[in-house]
């Protein structure tokens, strides 16, 4: 539990989302730090006292550490129809209505909270919005924006479980005061700024979906009292900083799959002028325009995203499916050149993170489909004894 809520603290945030190809998408980041670990402590983190671990609209529905909770409830996420006034205007006495309906009868998913609301705030929006909420879980989600509402546990069916707030959080944050706008953003640019070790104006925006105004302040300010130090990075047009505490290693020999939601992934622009990797996830692009898959995993090796592969956890026949690999060139730079894998390492250690992510998830072997794409796909089916 210590490496799980450190790893959680060190990252600042994990991103919730639903799809479950192969695995939920906040499993896989600590995966990727810690190797195989029992993913039911994330569970108990979350949704057992004492809390470690909460859920917030944060860089978008995300885990963070309990702590973080207060610095994030002034933050929004600025869709449409979800404006408190506007839907206050539209449905007077709903918000109040739902929020009731939690106190008394929570922890409720939305599904239960409607039972308890008219045919008419029920019903599915038809416009096609939201994922066709009804009014009532609108409004359960514009609670969650403000943090009055949070997740008390997800259901089987990875469904938010919704209570106060204030039945959630552990007492030393319950009673601790909401912070002014000004001083949560420094906080979150401090966290930011921790876990990218060095980065720029809009890495850190990024991390919480910040303004750039609000993050310019937080970075000037930080700048001031020393914790933040602007550095240059070689090839980068703009102003860079690092964090105080950054270590900067001799060398990295680190291997990992790193989620499409992995924070190391979240900001493009980085990805891209770091490791020279063009990314876009494949769930949300039309299929016809996905260039390398639906879900897909950069492979990181030492200090280089080396490769990439497709992947999908087939339950019933208790597999890991390999449907595209994808095999990186290093760029121009020099130094990335020299230390540059060979093919045949990559391979082999792509071969072996495959394997130790199959026996994590339960599976019994990892499967290179008929069809699989991609310039990897013949020597990773070459690799027999590494991938059963």
């Amino acid at each position: 539990m210590r490496h799980v809520t450190g790893t959680v603290e060190r990252l600042g945030v994990l991103q919730i989302d639903s799809v479950n190809v192969l695995a939920r998408a906040h499993l896989l980041p600590l995966f990727a730090r810690l190797g195989p670990y029992d993913t039911a402590l994330v569970d108990r983190a979350a949704g057992r006292a004492p809390r470690r671990i909460v859920e917030a609209w944060a860089h978008e529905a995300s885990y963070v550490p309990v702590d973080t909770f207060p610095l994030v409830r002034w933050t929004r996420r600025r869709w449409a129809g979800m404006d408190p006034a506007v839907l206050e205007a539209k449905h007077p006495g709903l918000l109040r209505a739902v929020r009731d309906i939690v106190a008394e009868h929570g922890p409720m998913t939305s599904r239960e909270v409607e039972t308890f609301v008219d045919a008419h705030h029920a019903r599915r929006a038809d416009e096609g919005w939201g994922w066709r909420w009804s009014t009532a879980k609108v409004a359960l989600e514009t609670l969650f924006d403000a943090g009055e509402l949070t997740s008390a546990r997800r259901n089987a069916q990875f469904e938010r479980v919704y209570d106060l707030a204030d039945r959630v959080l552990p007492p030393h944050v319950r009673h601790r005061p909401t912070p002014e706008p000004a001083d949560a953003a420094r906080e979150l640019i401090r966290i930011a700024a921790r876990a990218h070790g060095v980065g720029t104006l809009r890495c850190f925006a990024d991390y919480f979906r910040l303004g750039h105004q609000v993050t310019r302040r937080a970075v000037d300010e930080l700048v001031e009292e020393g914790e933040l130090v602007p550095v240059t990075v070689a090839g980068w047009d703009r102003p860079t900083w690092l964090s105080a505490t950054a270590r900067v290693p001799r060398r990295t020999a680190a291997r990992a799959l790193l989620a499409p939601f992995d924070p190391l992934v979240f900001e493009r622009r980085r990805l891209h002028e770091l490791f020279g990797m063009h990314y876009r996830i494949g769930i949300y692009t039309p299929a016809h325009l996905r260039t390398h898959g639906y879900y897909v995993l950069p492979f990181l090796l030492g200090e280089q995203l080396v490769a990439r592969v497709d992947l999908k956890h087939d339950r019933e026949r208790a597999q890991v499916r390999v449907r595209a690999a994808f095999a990186e060139e290093p760029g121009p730079d020099a130094a990335a050149r020299a230390t540059w894998p060979a093919p045949s390492t990559v391979v082999t250690e792509l071969a072996a993170e495959l394997r130790t992510m199959a026996s994590w998830l339960g599976a019994d072997a990892v499967v290179v489909d008929d069809d699989a794409r991609g310039d990897l796909v013949r020597p990773l089916r070459a690799e027999r004894d590494g991938l059963r």
